[in-house]
């Protein structure tokens, strides 16, 4: 197993104990973009995807646990962009359609 799978696998195992509970309260999840250089990149998708929080929940949540965690990590950054569910949420609304989930 390479060190950058590695580093990864411990990444993921440090999302779903710490991270990702607290994210499925709030409708949302974190998909891992990449891990470079000590630095991993990532994006809130669902509800927490262009949350007005999300600088909040990466800074004390994310950041925190994957910091103290896994000392080779050098920063965690929180990509901008929207989701591909919330823009497919998005064209459903607009061609009159319910979005997946709602009631």
């Amino acid at each position: 197993m390479s060190e950058y799978s590695e580093i990864l696998d411990r990444i993921e195992g440090v999302l779903e104990e710490k991270v990702r509970p607290n994210l499925a309260l709030h409708g949302g999840n974190i998909r891992s973009l990449d891990c470079k250089d000590g630095v991993y990149r990532f994006q809130l998708t669902g509800q927490c995807a262009g949350c007005p929080s999300a600088m909040l929940t990466t800074e004390n949540l994310i950041r925190s646990a994957l910091l103290e965690s896994i000392p080779e990590l050098k920063d965690v950054v929180l990509m901008g962009g929207v989701s591909q569910e919330l823009l497919d949420q998005a064209k459903a609304i607009l061609r009159g359609e319910r979005p997946c989930g709602s009631e």
